[in-house]
């Protein structure tokens, strides 16, 4: 087992990573929780144990699920079951099992503690870790949320043994942009490995900026186009393949910038590429209406910001000219 703690003083949590990792549930509850509340969703085949009274609430499976509804619902049935500050949240599955529990987690009697039981590749490596939980809006993703910091991440790399070749996929993309964060040789090391490597890189990003003032902007990286293709709603992508496609948009458009050159470009895409992930955009796609919801991202404090990369690493850069915007659209079909 690889522990890798998350260094925010008195809320800092171990994130355990390796083969059986739920089983280790009863140690990293809180101490005196009386029940546990766990939420997960139908087909997430991972059961836990985590050895006080405890019931389990299912929340509907998918993206679609996402939102404000599904939180009033959670709070609604903890409310009836007699959930109280005492106690802890469990949420096992996906990112979005996470966001979604994190965050009714957050806010039911002003705070909850939880415990993340990540069983995607894609939760392992990002979204169970660092306390951003949320929900979407129809006006976009993630636009609704808090931060609110896990007890403890539980990372059973046997989990991911019976996920679908799409969801594992999923996962891969969002590893590959830690692959220009900082992480050397990620594609060779063993999959433990691997995401424990993710992790760290992560870990430390939110030890030096928890409430993403500055530095945590970059674990966005790839993310600004990715949100825009979810956010209009009519392509075929998984979250991860989304991050793909964005961190290739991102590495072209930081050579228009002339902060990269060929070189670096390249190194892009045959990561991505090796992944064998997707690098070109949607048939079909609208590039005004993509441009257009650029502005909604929630980095877009000041006009359209992209993290991109360039001669100090990745970093907020703020993007003023739509035309270029466009052109690198077009150039990715």
């Amino acid at each position: 087992m690889i522990t890798v703690q998350v260094d925010l003083g008195e809320r800092s949590y171990p994130v355990l990573v390796g083969a059986g990792a739920r089983h280790r549930l009863l140690e990293v509850l809180p101490v005196g929780a009386r029940r546990a509340a766990v939420v997960t969703s139908p087909g997430i085949d991972v059961p836990v144990d985590p050895g006080i009274e405890h019931r389990t609430f299912a929340m509907p499976a998918g993206e679609e699920a996402k939102h404000l509804g599904t939180v009033e619902d959670l709070c609604r049935d903890w409310a009836a079951w007699g959930l109280t500050r005492g106690d802890v949240v469990v949420a096992v599955g996906g990112g979005v099992v996470t966001d979604t529990a994190g965050f009714a987690a957050a806010i039911y009697h002003r705070g909850v503690p939880v415990v993340h039981v990540p069983t995607t590749l894609l939760g392992q490596v990002d979204a169970a870790i660092g306390g951003k939980t949320g929900v979407n809006l129809p006006e976009g993703k993630n636009l609704v949320g808090a931060f609110w910091q896990p007890c403890a991440v539980l990372c059973d790399i046997e989990a991911l043994e019976t996920l679908p070749p799409w969801e594992y996929r999923s996962g891969l993309g969002e590893m590959a942009k830690y692959a220009f964060l900082g992480v050397d040789h990620l594609p060779d090391l063993p999959l433990d490995e691997a995401v424990a490597a993710c992790v760290a890189c992560k870990a430390e990003v939110v030890a030096a900026d928890e409430r993403e003032g500055g530095r945590r902007a970059v674990l966005n990286y790839g993310h600004t186009l990715a949100h825009a293709l979810e956010t209009a709603g009519r392509y075929d992508l998984r979250h991860g393949e989304a991050v793909a496609i964005g961190l290739v948009y991102a590495a072209e458009l930081a050579r228009a910038l002339g902060r990269i050159d060929g070189e670096r470009v390249a190194e892009h895409r045959r990561v991505v590429g090796g992944y064998d992930l997707p690098m070109t955009v949607p048939p079909g796609l609208d590039p005004d209406e993509v441009v257009d919801l650029f502005a909604r991202d929630k980095k877009a404090v000041e006009g359209v910001t992209f993290v991109l990369d360039g001669p100090r690493g990745v970093e907020p850069v703020r993007v003023e000219d739509r035309r270029l915007l466009r052109a690198t659209l077009e150039a990715l079909r």
